[in-house]
């Protein structure tokens, strides 16, 4: 069993910055592999970033804007660096692995808002 918490998430005016956290404890040594995905209100939840063996993917709505990344000293912590942020990004953000194969977290809320 992997449990997932994610955190981080706030409100911040657009054009803002937050870095999110995801960290997994339980049955895992470390993180190779992760994703953040998001649940805005009335939406499917969407896949925004995925990191394999340091190999980075973004979906195009958040490309040059959002960073993925593991954090080398706590191999199970996974961090998602959000830049220039737009209303439009309000959503619940979780992590889980690209295919998601534990259960979700509760998420963290990310209201982007003036």
């Amino acid at each position: 069993q992997v449990q997932l918490v994610e955190s981080g998430g706030g409100l911040v005016q657009p054009g803002g910055s937050l870095r999110l956290s995801c960290a997994a404890s339980g049955n895992i040594i470390r993180i190779v592999s992760m994703a953040w995905y998001r649940q805005a209100p009335g939406k499917q939840r969407e896949l925004v970033a995925t990191i394999t063996s340091g190999r980075t993917n973004y979906a195009d709505s958040v490309k040059g804007r959002f960073t993925i990344s593991i954090d080398n000293a706590k191999n199970t912590v996974v961090y998602l660096q959000m830049n220039s942020l737009k209303p439009e990004d309000t959503a619940v953000y979780y992590c889980n692995t690209p295919r998601p194969l534990y259960s979700w977290g509760q998420g963290t809320q990310v209201t982007v808002s003036s």
